[in-house]
């Protein structure tokens, strides 16, 4: 039996204070839930994020401390899992501190949550990066069934199919009510350069391609295009993103993964060309050749499932949420400016080394 409402439930959100999760906290209070529970570390996030409503009750941590998450597993309806150890290079540069906030995140909640029988729905992010056919061909649609390789390219990739592969043994052995929920690369307000604290890499500041090229485009610099701008991806709003979420929760079935995504396939030259002329920016783009770590050149997600099962579809396509996130972007300058000064030192002395 599927639920249709949010309304006088008590909702977990890990990873509440990020990017994703507080536009999806944004999205879940329009349903009238009882209470919102926000567990983050602030590894990735900023406080600034934390959503101000007497609904919502904010804690310090990670899911991982048994204390908390003792205090928050009872008596919640719902529970989205947004927590990881955010981006493919960060996890590259420190795999223990990607399997300390990611994969073990991800078994400890699971373990704890599969002893509840109050629980309605888990919403697990897992990644659609993580089972997306390697090629720099021709791009075919990644669907939910997509074959999953035993390759890949960093520690973030593998945390999300282990995040997978606990929930499916949860869901099995204990009937866990999970529903795993696969990005594609999300985007928008909200996500702010240089949030948290310091990861041991310049991608602790400059992290998906979205938001480092518009603070850069808005700065007239030049934006850097590696394989030559040809590598493209499925860009969905956050605000869709959000709704896709709550989509999984309310009408996913146990067990199941559906792909949250546009299903239209866009290359970072062509985001590049946008961004530089809605923000006027007349500086060069400057053409590097491909990641030495990425193998993973072109890509986009099959949408036909969610639609037909979830009813979800993207409804902001690429210029009207590049245009918002701009916005949002121009009204948080000095910020995100702030966000990305507090890393400089840490940032010279990776340079240095």
């Amino acid at each position: 039996m599927k639920d249709d409402s949010f309304a006088g439930q008590r909702i977990l959100v890990v990873g509440g204070a990020g990017f994703v999760g507080s536009n999806l906290v944004l999205e879940l209070l329009k349903y009238k839930p009882e209470e919102i529970i926000i567990v983050d570390n602030l590894l990735s996030s900023e406080s600034r994020n934390i959503i101000k409503d007497k609904r919502v009750r904010f804690i310090l941590g990670s899911i991982t401390d048994d204390k908390i998450l003792a205090s928050v597993s009872n008596n919640v309806d719902y529970v989205f899992h947004l927590a990881c150890f955010h981006g493919n290079q960060s996890s590259i540069s420190d795999p223990l501190a990607d399997h300390q906030n990611n994969t073990l995140t991800s078994l400890k909640l699971f373990d704890t949550l599969s002893k509840s029988r109050s629980l309605k729905k888990v919403v697990y992010a897992a990644a659609a990066c993580a089972v997306a056919e390697k090629t720099y061909e021709k791009a075919i649609a990644t669907t939910e069934d997509q074959p999953i390789s035993l390759y890949h390219d960093s520690p973030y990739s593998i945390s999300k199919i282990i995040g997978e592969l606990y929930g499916n043994y949860y869901y099995k052995k204990y009937d866990l009510p999970l529903v795993k929920a696969r990005f594609s690369n999300v985007y928008g307000p909200r996500e702010i350069l240089g949030a948290g604290q310091w990861r041991g890499t310049i991608h602790t500041i400059y992290r998906n391609v979205i938001p480092s090229f518009i603070w850069k485009s808005l700065n007239q610099e030049n934006l850097p295009l590696e394989n030559s701008g040809q590598t493209s991806r499925d860009f969905i709003y956050v605000e869709d993103m959000a709704r896709g979420l709550c989509s999984c929760a309310l009408k996913g079935d146990s067990g199941e993964v559906y792909n949250l995504a546009t299903g239209v396939e866009t290359t970072i030259l062509d985001i590049a060309s946008k961004i530089n002329t809605l923000t006027g920016n007349k500086s060069s783009l400057d053409l590097k050749p491909m990641r030495d770590w990425d193998r993973s050149g072109k890509r986009f997600a099959s949408t036909e499932k969610s639609e037909k099962e979830l009813d979800f579809c993207a409804r902001i396509d690429i210029d009207e949420g590049l245009s918002k996130t701009i916005e949002w972007t121009k009204k948080n300058s000095k910020m995100i400016a702030q966000c990305i000064a507090k890393h400089e030192y840490f940032s010279a002395q990776s340079e240095i080394s």
